[in-house]
């Protein structure tokens, strides 16, 4: 470990904790996390229109750390708003795009499919995360499955967002396929549901699939790592660029279980482009293949770019 240590600064959501938590892992820093809450009327405004300062916070942080990591939209003003104040003692990275001026920022870590270039810019196939093979491994036990011969398909579900409403007619659309593909007689599902997973959609599910397959109604983040350990084949639903980041960590086929976007999107349409060129993702549709390809570790290929700004900054 490095002698100093890491303030990360989100909003909670689990694909942020993971991206910030991998940062911070992958530079050797200590860390401690907190949880950025606005004032109620900042919520709903754009960080390009929100006043810097400390004073939009709910309650107000003590930064003793030489090393910001932000991810999402609410953690940018309070980054940036420590910078100006601490100013070259601290070194504020932002992970996505922040959506206001990247000068705000000593780096900045964006997929590629977010298309952000600048002199203070560092890209990534994908969103990074805190997922490693070995971290993968140590779960592999915790589901105990007997194969019996059959190929295991661990299934990651994710929920509703601005661009996937999970209608019941989608929803139907998914369980459908699955089922009709992934037969009892040849297969055996692992159904792992995600922080968004509405507990109608889980209950679905379970009614559809535990009779001949493993159904987890509850979040167990051990039984996920384990389901990515144990699965041949890994399906993930469409919804998340993080989850199918994660699961490209194992290096094992990954099919997207696709639904009817309700507004368009173009992140997502240049990162299922770009999976596809890696050869990482297919869609789920009428038949069952095995490929491989390099797994995905963008955190550690990474991490040697950023101590090097870090160092040329004088913070290490």
């Amino acid at each position: 470990m490095l002698k100093f240590k890491a303030h990360l600064l989100t909003q909670g959501m689990h694909g942020m904790v993971s991206q910030v938590e991998g940062l911070a892992k992958g530079l050797n820093l200590n860390f401690k996390h907190q949880t950025v809450k606005l004032k109620p009327i900042w919520n709903f405004i754009p960080p390009k229109f929100t006043p810097i300062s400390e004073n939009l916070l709910t309650e107000k942080f003590i930064c003793d750390s030489k090393v910001i990591i932000s991810c999402g939209r609410k953690s940018v003003i309070h980054s940036i708003a420590l910078k100006k104040k601490f100013k070259n003692k601290i070194f504020n990275i932002h992970i996505q795009d922040p959506k206001v001026s990247l000068k705000n920022f000593d780096l900045i870590v964006c997929p590629e499919h977010d298309s952000i270039k600048g002199e203070n810019v560092i890209n990534t196939k994908g969103a990074i995360h805190y997922l490693t093979q070995r971290e993968i491994g140590k779960k592999s036990e915790y589901i105990k499955i007997d194969k019996e011969n059959k190929k295991v398909i661990s299934l990651i579900i994710g929920g509703p967002n601005k661009y996937y409403n999970y209608s019941e007619e989608q929803v139907n659309l998914i369980l459908n396929k699955v089922k009709t593909l992934f037969t009892p007689d040849k297969y055996k599902l692992i159904i792992i549901p995600s922080y968004r997973t509405p507990k109608n959609i889980i209950k679905k599910f379970y009614n559809t699939f535990s009779h001949n397959h493993i159904v987890f109604k509850e979040i167990d983040k051990s039984a996920y790592l384990s389901a990515l350990s144990v699965a041949d084949i890994i399906v993930v639903t469409c919804d998340s660029t993080s989850m199918i980041s994660e699961a490209a960590v194992t290096g094992k086929p990954i099919y997207i279980a696709n639904m009817e976007p309700i507004r368009d999107n173009k992140r997502f349409k240049n990162f299922f482009s770009q999976f596809k060129k890696l050869s990482i993702i297919r869609d789920l549709e009428n038949k069952v293949d095995l490929w491989s390809y390099n797994s995905l570790d963008e955190v550690n290929r990474i991490a040697p770019l950023i101590k090097e700004r870090m160092k040329q900054n004088g913070i290490i």
